[in-house]
């Protein structure tokens, strides 16, 4: 392939044949020969919210938070939370660039900044667990058309219309999903 595609956004392709990547968006957080890494951006966990999880975990928040859905990043290590966020929070032994002015951030310091007027990130989201790809192996799913790519924006990355990202990411490119059909073929 030649270009590793972290700080992009894959977009599931109809007939993944993986129904928890079905209709997913995912911003590739890191790619390199020996791995890829990304948090699918249009998933909430169902009646689970960032207030909910942060009261859970006995973190205490200095403001009334919004209701945001904690979103399910993947099915590997479910049981971890990632907060993807503006880069106006940093945490210098934690936070890690991912795109231009966002950055991942997975320790509880971030938690608690995200319930503090004076700390928290301009925008984030919550995630638990990641997509995980092993050497090779997006590459391979790429070449057999199983993901399309386009660059982030804010609406993709911290947008709230979780239902219509997939929708939104495709447009960025051009594609109708009436467009797409769930069997591929050659030329």
């Amino acid at each position: 392939m030649g270009e590793y595609l972290g700080g992009r956004v894959l977009i599931a392709m109809p007939g993944i044949g993986d129904p928890r990547f079905e209709r997913a968006v995912v911003l590739m957080c890191a790619h390199t020969a020996d791995h890829a890494i990304g948090l699918t951006l249009n998933h909430p966990a169902a009646g689970l919210t960032v207030p909910d999880l942060l009261e859970r975990l006995e973190i205490k928040s200095s403001i009334v938070l919004p209701p945001d859905p904690v979103l399910l990043g993947g099915p590997v290590d479910l049981e971890r939370g990632f907060v993807l966020h503006t880069d106006d929070y940093m945490c210098a032994d934690s936070s890690v660039p991912v795109c231009e002015g966002v950055a991942l951030t997975a320790t509880r310091e971030v938690l608690a900044a995200m319930g503090d007027h004076d700390a928290r990130p301009r925008r984030a989201a919550l995630a638990l667990g990641y997509a995980g790809w092993g050497a090779g192996q997006l590459e391979r799913e790429i070449q057999q058309s199983v993901w399309l790519t386009c660059d982030p924006d804010d609406a993709l990355l911290f947008g709230g219309d979780y239902e219509g990202k997939w929708a939104t990411a495709l447009a960025k490119i051009g594609v109708s999903p009436a467009m797409l059909s769930a069997h591929g073929g050659t030329a």
